[in-house]
């Protein structure tokens, strides 16, 4: 199959749409604790989605990935578990953060790391699954070209992260509290910064499963589906540490049993009961029976299982359409992580606007994020055309 990098480069683009919406489902969750959501969720996207995919668009999918060597599994999946790390604390940034700085953070330093590290570290281990060393690219023309779109593409996250950090600055603890119900600059930017560093264990991940797509191709898959077994082991990592760590919390905080009730408990109602100000998700109980009407104790079970189930479907398409953009990237995959990572802030920064997350900014932030946004996008197009030229040699 011959390259298509423009192709690559929108399949890119709509992976990023999916996650930097799948956020906005959840909004739609009520009255369960985030621990429940994330893990309903979090079966769609790791478990399910992965499975059903791949069974209805490759060949063998059994035979594929039962027949690969153990090291392969192993750190396919050990890459994966890593990497759970992170996307259980994206999570996180996004309670903390809000969708537009929390992204910006998180996925700054998640494409640094994913993007520079495979091709530099086979300077050092030769004999790993990247096309080229870093060396290697950056004697030709074209990866030139490539390598200075994402050195554009990390300024363009560097300024939609600075654009987060001057809105923080500006508006009043009030008004970040009315934007975003548990805005926590401090906690959020350390838990936005251990994601990023985390998440980039995806590419290494994707890295490791390369064997996996070669065995695919080879099976009689299409070459842009190839990449869909890789995902059902890396994405078992990441189930295996979200499943821990939100059984954890379940039962810590006693919200194991909101995946089969139809009410909750007082002190999980989330609301302030009336006439104390004190009295909350840790207020007394007996006070907050006493004063909140009866239907603010119901939980819409069936919505809340819909809503979570389509936030895991839409956040598992942004690899299903990573895997495809990877295909059309030929011997450039690396820039595959940028391009991934730039679209999210696209997308999520849009989301952030619509719900007035800026709201309140001054001009100063809303051009700053403007002129990230329009590197970001400049980005993407100088590292389309480096990989097109690469595939006309």
């Amino acid at each position: 199959m011959i390259p298509n990098p423009f192709l690559g480069v929108l399949f890119h683009w709509l992976g990023g749409l999916a996650s930097g919406s799948f956020y906005v489902p959840y909004k739609g969750v009520k009255r369960w604790s985030w621990e429940t959501y994330w893990l309903v969720g979090g079966f769609f996207s790791w478990i399910i989605c992965p499975w059903l995919l791949a069974s209805l668009l490759t060949k063998d999918l059994i035979g594929v990935v039962s027949g690969q060597s153990l090291s392969t599994l192993w750190w396919t999946y050990f890459f994966g578990v890593l990497w759970g790390f992170g996307g259980l604390t994206y999570g996180l940034a996004m309670r903390y953060l809000g969708l537009s700085l929390g992204t910006g953070v998180a996925l700054g330093f998640c494409a640094a790391f994913g993007t520079l590290v495979p091709p530099v570290f086979k300077l050092m281990v030769p004999s790993i699954p990247v096309a080229e060393s870093i060396a290697q690219i950056a004697t030709s023309p074209a990866g030139q070209i490539t390598l200075a779109g994402v050195g554009i593409c990390l300024v363009g996250i560097a300024i939609a992260a600075l654009a987060g950090l001057t809105r923080e600055r500006e508006l009043p603890s009030e008004g970040k509290q009315r934007t975003i119900a548990e805005f926590n600059f401090s906690k959020g930017i350390a838990v936005a910064t251990f994601c990023g560093i985390m998440s980039a264990c995806f590419a290494f991940a994707l890295t490791a499963a390369g064997p996996i797509a070669v065995a695919s191709r080879a099976a009689g898959t299409t070459a842009i589906w190839s990449g869909l077994p890789k995902l059902i082991v890396i994405l078992l990592g990441g189930f295996t540490t979200n499943f821990i760590w939100c059984v954890i919390l379940n039962v810590r905080n006693r919200t194991g049993y909101q995946y089969f009730a139809s009410r909750v408990r007082p002190e999980h109602t989330k609301l302030k009961a009336v006439g104390d100000a004190h009295c909350g998700s840790a207020g007394n109980p007996e006070i907050l029976k006493l004063h909140l009407p009866a239907s603010e104790f119901e939980a819409p079970r069936l919505r809340n299982y819909l809503f979570s189930a389509l936030a895991g479907t839409t956040w598992y398409f942004q690899f299903f359409f990573y895997t495809m953009g990877e295909t059309q990237m030929g011997r450039f995959g690396f820039a595959s992580w940028t391009l991934h990572m730039a679209s999210i802030i696209i997308f999520a920064t849009m989301w952030g606007w619509l719900f007035h997350e800026w709201k309140g900014s001054s001009k100063k932030t809303h051009v700053l994020i403007g002129t990230g946004i329009a590197t970001l996008v400049i980005s993407t197009l100088v590292i389309g055309l480096g990989t097109y030229l690469k595939s006309m040699l």
